[in-house]
């Protein structure tokens, strides 16, 4: 039996990850990483099972207590965190001196192809310390629609994202959870590998407009703006700045790659079809009202 550490467990994915290892009766000792544990008692109350510590991304002096006896850690970045040097290092050197044996880090597609990306240097500085790894690479969240991307839908009725027609491949958290439950299990199966998640489906934000327009009662248009645009946009209202630079590059770029590959790999492992995106927003559409 290990102890698994989850980082970012009251996130999107962390939930999910946490969700679909007590579903599938995991053997093994979950422990969340959580800022406020009064908080994440009340997020976890129908999971007994999981014991929660400490854990902060910006508070270093969190990171041996969390660490001490640990055998695999799920491992992310905040969206808000881009210094990859002031923040993982220090975390990697610590998981390194732990002797934490497996480390599965939620990557992004494509990070091999872009040093400039936070992912690439996070997976690299794993590398480094030549840890025994799992880089999941899943492809563009649906939940972006629901979270990052929520806020102007639901205000301005439009999606406002410097991407112009690039397209992206669409791919549901709850098909990542379920995927790294599986990978966190059986780690020896995976090991030193790096997988592409994705769904099915390449499309760009206009037709992401019309499936959205075909499910919700009020338009919602996409526009596209150049970069220097949005970040004005979202300097206005108040994004911190390393998250709208983290946004630019996970948008603009695309628009000079070619269209993203489709793997397969979630139906190799799990054994069925991932999320459909006309699927997804049929399950969330009150939130898009």
């Amino acid at each position: 039996m290990k102890k698994i550490l989850i980082t970012g467990a009251t996130g999107n994915v962390g939930f999910e990850v946490i969700r679909f290892l007590e579903k599938n009766e995991t053997p093994n000792t979950i422990i969340a990483g959580v800022r406020n544990i009064e908080s994440a008692k009340k997020l976890f109350k129908d999971f007994p099972k999981i014991e929660l510590v400490n854990f902060d991304f910006e508070q270093p002096e969190t990171f041996d207590n969390a660490l001490k006896g640990i055998d695999t850690i799920f491992l992310l970045r905040p969206p808000h965190i881009a210094d990859v040097e002031t923040y993982f290092r220090p975390l990697i050197l610590k998981i390194k001196e732990h002797n934490v044996n497996e480390v599965v880090f939620l990557s992004v597609q494509g990070a091999e192809k872009s040093k400039v990306i936070p992912h690439n240097k996070i997976e690299r500085l794993i590398q480094e310390y030549k840890l025994s790894y799992i880089f999941l690479r899943p492809s563009y969240f649906m939940q972006n629609l629901t979270t990052t991307l929520l806020d102007d839908i639901k205000t301005k009725r439009q999606i406002i994202l410097p991407s112009g027609k690039a397209k992206f491949n669409w791919i549901d958290i709850e098909n990542i959870g379920e995927t790294c439950s599986v990978l966190l299990n059986n780690f020896s199966d995976y090991r030193n590998l790096a997988i592409e998640l994705t769904g099915n489906e390449n499309l760009n934000f206009f037709k992401v407009a019309d499936l959205l327009n075909a499910t919700v009662k009020r338009p919602i248009s996409f526009t596209s703006v150049s970069p220097f645009e949005f970040y004005r946009i979202k300097k206005k209202e108040g994004m911190v700045k390393g998250l709208i630079v983290v946004m630019i590059m996970l948008h603009f770029l695309p628009r000079f790659q070619k269209e993203p590959a489709i793997s397969g790999y979630y139906e190799k492992i799990i054994g069925k079809k991932p999320t459909s995106l006309s699927e997804f927003i049929e399950r969330e559409k009150i939130k898009f009202e």
